[in-house]
């Protein structure tokens, strides 16, 4: 359970890092992908953008 969590929160520091970079590719900015303001901050949901990474990332790893 502990192996699970630390590798979920070092891919969430990771994307986070690269989330700049990706929105040159267009990721982050696409239908689904939810940006919403509530008392003065911002919070950003990338549905759409999770569900392709995910897709990619898949295929990357069943091609290895």
């Amino acid at each position: 359970m502990l192996k699970w969590l630390l590798t979920l929160l070092f891919a969430l520091a990771v994307l986070t890092l690269c989330t700049p970079w990706l929105r040159k590719f267009g990721l982050g900015r696409l239908p689904g992908d939810v940006s919403l303001r509530y008392k003065g901050r911002s919070y950003y949901l990338p549905f759409t953008s999770t569900v392709l990474m995910s897709l990619a990332l898949t295929l990357l790893a069943r091609l290895i």
